[in-house]
């Protein structure tokens, strides 16, 4: 017999009655009926419930068992009888009678349970992640992640990718995060980085003739920790393809994300439909670059119909450049008392409120009704309605402004009044690729910076970088799901004096793009093919998958909210001997 297990805590059945058999696992709970000892206990792949009674010879042993322990049993199934048969459990049908026991590895009181669905603080779970992945749901989790994974690996080797491995040590690169760097004991006082993605090397494979790559890549980012976000590193599929467009990537990409939410997805419909929404109307319609299109709502822009009106704000409001007025269309949200729990949302938002108008019914047809309909009056309020096709029992809401003043606060309450009022679905996947961004932006200083991915191609190539740099859209794109990002991707830059020329607009000049960039500069100057690819995060599709609304719920070993690590004790202090190696001193901090 095998020294510790002749099946797993899944295996045994009505098929096993009769046999001898060895289970290891950890005693997931302990029952006392009437001197009769019944403990469930769990291995990784499920739970067969023993037992042993006064006659058993190892009965004194089991009565000395404590939750958690790590033990080994022999014994012998037998089947339960029928009004005794749990149906939830594939080994429901049996029972095993312990005739010996052996402690494997005792357990100190625990501080934080596995049986049960307790709540505990982050911290606790964090600083005993080893024992709070023993709990079925994270079991769960982590297993599903690891399906998926190895369900992605197939996929891309089934569309011809192979998978490389890029470097871990690099240099720094301006990805729109800061770099985690890594001091040089060979070369006091350089620094590598861990990269943010490897995004110059997988470029470098296309120049060098592998034409279709992928990789599940750990990437490096000193980011803010926020829900669906890790604060120091993830992972994502990484690809890369060779003489391609924009299309070629998204019919090569689609297949693959759709086939993983289809099979993981537990059932719910996943959209085989994605929309094409540029950048400019995934602002004006849902506030966001990300939008949730399981929200029917779209708002829209109706600036015309408070110009010159007897609503004083807005309309003084559109005297300035480059003010707007949208309205947030609200079918079936007609009374007053929705109204103004909307208008207080507004409120806590930091806005001075959301102006409203409802449609009621009335003698000979409706009414609107509220503040704004009566100082802009039946006629315009009319327009309004027809054109956000509204009618009885809905309602509208006002935000106005430049928009990037309210669009955020425009979309955050789009998105709440979408599930106030049931209009949201909640078991489906909404699928939408966002294209068009523009290339830069200005930063609160008022310099032009990348707003996204700095080695795209410009859309009109060198033509297009002759103008103002904030009309230049770029070859990149974001896939949006159910209000998050999981695919970021761009046709490449791969002409250097493109790229010269792009860089130069965002201040970078050309002494500065080859110190940084001089790998990818120079490979570029022997015959680099038009390539493009994309990386989907991971962490955030299991994430959807498992219908988590926290990141660190799909992570084996997480940091807290400050970037720390409670279970290993990181970030800490290096000893004096390994800064006099590195030739670094560590400053105090700021008081």
């Amino acid at each position: 017999m095998h020294a510790y297990r002749t099946h797993t805590c899944a295996a045994l059945t009505r098929d096993n009655v009769g046999d001898t058999v060895r289970l290891s696992g950890w005693v997931h709970r302990i029952r006392d009926h009437g001197g009769i000892l019944f403990i469930d206990l769990r291995d990784h792949y499920g739970v067969t419930q023993v037992l042993c009674d006064p006659d058993s010879a190892a009965f004194a042993e089991v009565e000395k068992l404590r939750s958690e322990w790590c033990i080994r049993i022999d014994g012998e199934v037998k089947a339960r009888a029928p009004e005794l048969v749990n149906p939830k459990l594939p080994t429901g049908e049996i029972e095993v009678f312990v005739r010996g026991v052996e402690v494997l590895g005792a357990s100190k009181e625990l501080p934080l349970q596995v049986f049960g669905d307790q709540e505990y603080p982050e911290e606790t779970r964090l600083k005993y992640r080893y024992l709070d992945l023993r709990r079925e749901a994270m079991q769960a989790n982590m297993t599903l992640r690891s399906d998926v994974v190895r369900s992605i690996r197939q996929r891309m080797w089934d569309q011809n990718f192979r998978e490389y491995q890029t470097p871990i040590i690099t240099a720094s690169s301006p990805e729109g995060a800061r770099d985690f760097l890594v001091p040089s004991r060979l070369h006091p006082g350089k620094f590598y980085a861990l990269p943010q993605a490897p995004q110059q090397f997988k470029q470098l494979l296309m120049v060098s003739g592998f034409d279709k790559y992928f990789q599940i890549a750990p990437c490096f980012r000193d980011e803010d920790p926020r829900a669906d976000r890790s604060p120091t590193d993830f992972y994502q599929l990484d690809m890369e393809m060779s003489f391609v467009e924009q299309q070629d990537v998204f019919d090569t990409i689609q297949p693959v994300m759709q086939g993983i939410f289809e099979e993981f997805g537990g059932g719910r419909k996943v959209d085989t439909e994605w929309p094409l929404i540029s950048y400019k109307d995934a602002a004006l319609w849902y506030g966001t670059d990300k939008p949730d299109l399981r929200n029917p709502i779209k708002m829209q822009d109706v600036s015309e119909h408070f110009k010159g009106s007897g609503f004083a704000i807005f309309a003084k409001l559109l005297e300035q450049e480059g003010t707007q007025i949208r309205a947030i269309p609200a079918p079936t949200g007609g009374s007053r008392k929705f109204c103004d729990r909307m208008n207080a949302f507004a409120q806590k938002e930091g806005l001075p409120g959301m102006g409203y108008i409802f449609w009621r019914e009335a003698e000979g047809g409706m009414e609107a009704a509220g503040p704004l309909a009566k100082n802009i009056g039946p006629e315009r309020t009319e327009a309004i309605r027809q054109q956000l096709g509204l009618g009885v029992g809905d309602a509208a809401f006002f935000l106005g402004g430049k928009p990037e003043a309210f669009e955020r606060v425009a979309g955050r309450a789009r998105v709440a009044i979408g599930e106030e009022l049931g209009l949201t679905e909640t078991d489906r996947f909404a699928f939408a690729w966002i294209v068009d961004f523009p290339m830069y932006e200005k930063d609160d200083e008022g310099r032009i910076d990348f707003s996204h991915n700095p080695f795209s191609m410009p859309q009109g190539g060198m033509e297009a970088l002759q103008g103002d740099p904030l009309e230049v859209l770029g070859y990149q794109y974001d896939l949006a799901c159910n209000g998050y990002e999981l695919i970021s991707g761009a046709i490449r830059n791969h002409k250097p004096e493109i790229m010269f020329k792009a860089f130069e607009l965002a201040g970078y000049g050309e002494d500065e793009v080859r110190k940084r960039f001089g790998g990818m500069v120079n490979a570029f100057q022997y015959g680099a093919p038009p390539h493009g690819g994309c990386a989907a995060g991971i962490d955030r599709m299991v994430m959807l998958l498992a219908d988590e609304a926290n990141i660190r719920e799909v992570i084996l070993f997480p940091m807290n909210q400050r970037a720390e690590d409670l279970m290993m004790n990181a970030p800490s202090e290096p000893s004096n001997e390994q800064l006099r190696e590195l030739r670094l001193r560590v400053l105090p901090p700021e008081s």
